[in-house]
């Protein structure tokens, strides 16, 4: 069995190695020089002994296994609607990461009763490597969806099945001048990972990302827009992503946009065909064939029946 391979903090000045290594060495070769200065080299080799043990142990473990089903605890679940929650599954270790590159996704396995054989879903965690010890789920349970009634069922202590990463979609800084993202529902988890990644790594942030991004979010009702005051802190936050939300059936006085997401609201709010933007897509396989179907019309690039990498046009 392969063993999980383990990344460094991003700094040496992080809080685990200053509150656990730093300041311990310091006060025990401090107190050993005023208690019995003779033993002062042995407290030195054995703060450095002990750092260094600290150092490696504290280290984050990629846990992730692209072939192989592990079991993750549910740890906690959070109730946003009658038909949507955010599941957070707990990691072996606090400083243990999932190890999922910005833009991939894993797959979830589960025993159905009435179901012939193994059911298979996959899905995007709306958390990152940057939040160790746990990853979070956000589902909406659909009346025919297999995985989804399976997870509203989970309770704290009982076990999920996941493996990965998947996808071909690795996101990196600066790899287009802009995004254009179009998302149906759940389907905001792969783009919200993206957006998160991008604002994490601006100029102002010690980054150098300076990607543009728009965001049509499209939904049924206004109660249905997942993550709606994540993604306005966002914008608030960040000039250079916008999000234009859609509504089937819209409330008074709304705003926004209205009806499906047409080529007309494509044009105004996307970049223009270029070698230097890309277009993403995820939501309900109608809208994704629709939304294909208006990109190509517009003149990007025709999009792929699987998505690679490379294509102006990316479908999740």
């Amino acid at each position: 069995m392969a063993t999980p391979h383990k990344v460094k903090p991003a700094s040496l000045l992080s809080p685990q190695y200053v509150n656990g290594i730093y300041i311990p060495s310091f006060l025990l070769v401090v107190g050993c020089a005023i208690v019995k200065k003779d033993w002062l080299l042995y407290a030195a080799a054995l703060a450095a002994v002990l750092g260094g043990y600290k150092m490696y142990s504290n280290q984050a473990r990629k846990v992730l296994k692209p072939n192989e089903y592990q079991n993750f605890e549910l740890q906690e679940k959070t109730v946003i609607s009658h038909n949507v929650a955010i599941y957070r599954f707990k990691l072996p270790n606090p400083t243990d990461i999932l190890g999922l590159p910005i833009g991939q996704h894993i797959s979830v396995a589960a025993t159905i009763a009435g179901q012939p054989k193994e059911v298979v879903r996959s899905y995007t965690p709306i958390s990152s490597d940057e939040d160790p010890g746990h990853f979070d789920l956000l589902l909406k349970s659909y009346p025919t969806g297999n995985i989804s009634k399976h997870m509203a069922t989970l309770k704290i202590g009982q076990t999920l099945k996941v493996k990965g990463p998947k996808g071909a979609m690795v996101y990196t800084p600066n790899m287009v001048r802009h995004f254009g993202m179009i998302a149906g529902g759940t389907g905001i988890t792969p783009m919200l990972q993206i957006i998160r990644a991008i604002i994490r790594g601006r100029p102002r942030n010690g980054g150098v990302d300076k990607t543009e991004v728009d965001l049509i979010f499209a939904n049924v009702d206004f109660a249905d827009i997942l993550l709606r005051e994540d993604l306005d802190a966002l914008a608030e936050e960040d000039p250079s992503f916008r999000v234009h939300y859609v509504l089937n059936n819209p409330p008074e006085k709304w705003t926004g946009g209205m009806g499906f997401v047409t080529a007309d609201m494509i044009k105004q709010y996307f970049p223009a065909p270029a070698i230097d933007i890309k277009i993403l897509i995820c939501g309900p396989p109608p809208m994704v064939s629709a939304m294909k179907k208006a990109a190509d019309a517009l003149g990007y690039e025709k999009p792929r029946p699987v998505s690679k990498l490379e294509d102006q046009v990316f479908c999740f």
